[in-house]
């Protein structure tokens, strides 16, 4: 995904995989989880000729802050929760929140 949040548009597997050039992947194995993402709507896939590209469906913020959402809504105590979330956070992102929230 951080491959996909980077790029200026939409990539090919082909183009993923030369981005993780550090790590030895297969094209099959990028494609696989290309898949993956895409089943678990994380990713959109079009087709351009015979290539498909693939772009995020959410933007990082948008996917981080969903993933908080559903962390909270499993929480039997969700004041508990957020109680704990902001007193692990630094000052100045306290701060932050506190001027986001008005």
């Amino acid at each position: 995904m951080d491959v996909l949040w980077a790029a200026e548009g939409a990539l090919t597997a082909r183009e993923v995989q030369d981005a993780l050039a550090t790590r030895e992947l297969a094209t099959t194995t990028v494609l696989t989880v290309l898949g993956r993402l895409e089943r678990k709507n994380l990713v959109a896939r079009t087709r351009d000729g015979r290539a498909h590209h693939y772009r995020p469906v959410a933007s990082r913020e948008d996917h981080v802050a969903e993933l908080m959402r559903d962390a909270l809504n499993g929480a039997p105590d969700r004041g508990a929760v957020l109680a704990r979330f902001l007193g692990s956070i630094p000052p100045d992102e306290r701060d932050a929140l506190r001027d986001l929230l008005g």
